[in-house]
């Protein structure tokens, strides 16, 4: 069944979507669907249907940012090189926010937390684990969550727990890795959860990239863009706009 591109925003200079659980960020094999080049096919034909433009060439797209296969949430991508250049830089300065929507069976050990660990990332098995600080090639970590919701699982009778989480830096499965290390892995989380003896559920992963906030590459105006989880590892819990908003806490 073929996907359709979800757009949040779009003009000259960038371009926001959504990308579902399951499909691939950007991917190198031809047979791989993936987010990069549906956004290509778009912009391929958005040009074609212009009639301001009588010598077209291939569009441009710069993907500055990635989320794995099984997270969903939302993308910006660059349209032009110095849309992609001024998107790298707030990246690497820490001013595009990310908060993330999770599921865990773990008990959080308090309402707010904040996780600080020390990575390190395995290039033959494509996994990264907790390591000690003074470890060769290990690189910090931080994250701060906060419970939003419990509710029981129907199909375990198991508690679970809806977390939003603020990622502060952005290391290979950093999310994934901290959480299963601090004993909340995330549900559907076969990769790091299935060691920690806590369930993982039956469903997918439930990551979800669910707030992007930065700031124009060219108006220099902050925008955020938010979505809701439409995977359905976050089913059991309250679908109202306001408790996934990054402001709100109680959903009525």
């Amino acid at each position: 069944m073929r996907q359709e591109l979800q757009i949040l925003y779009e003009d000259p200079d960038i371009i926001v979507c959504f990308k579902p659980h399951g499909l691939a960020t950007q991917s190198h094999r031809i047979s791989t669907p993936d987010l990069e080049h549906m956004i290509l096919n778009h912009l391929a034909e958005t040009e074609h249907s212009s009639s301001s433009h009588k010598h077209r060439s291939a569009p441009y797209l710069a993907v500055v940012h990635r989320l794995d296969q099984p997270v969903e949430g939302v993308l910006v991508f660059g349209k032009n090189p110095k849309a992609a250049r001024e998107l790298s830089s707030q990246i690497s300065s820490g001013k595009m926010q990310k908060f993330y929507l999770a599921v865990t069976y773990g008990r959080p050990p308090a309402e707010n937390g904040e996780l600080e660990d020390y990575l390190k990332k395995d290039g033959k098995t494509n996994m990264s684990c907790a390591v000690k600080r003074d470890t060769p090639g290990s690189k910090k970590a931080r994250l701060s969550y906060r419970v939003l919701e419990k509710t029981t699982d129907k199909i375990s009778g198991k508690e679970k727990y809806l977390l939003q989480i603020h990622l502060e830096t952005g290391r290979h499965h950093q999310i994934r890795v901290q959480m299963a290390h601090a004993g909340m892995p995330l549900a559907g989380d076969r990769k790091y959860g299935t060691d920690t003896g806590i369930s993982a559920g039956t469903g997918g992963l439930a990551l979800c990239a669910a707030s992007l906030t930065f700031y124009h590459p060219f108006t220099k105006k902050e925008q955020t863009y938010e979505t809701l989880p439409q995977s359905p590892a976050f089913d059991g819990f309250c679908t109202d706009k306001r408790v996934f908003a990054i402001h709100s806490t109680t959903c009525s």
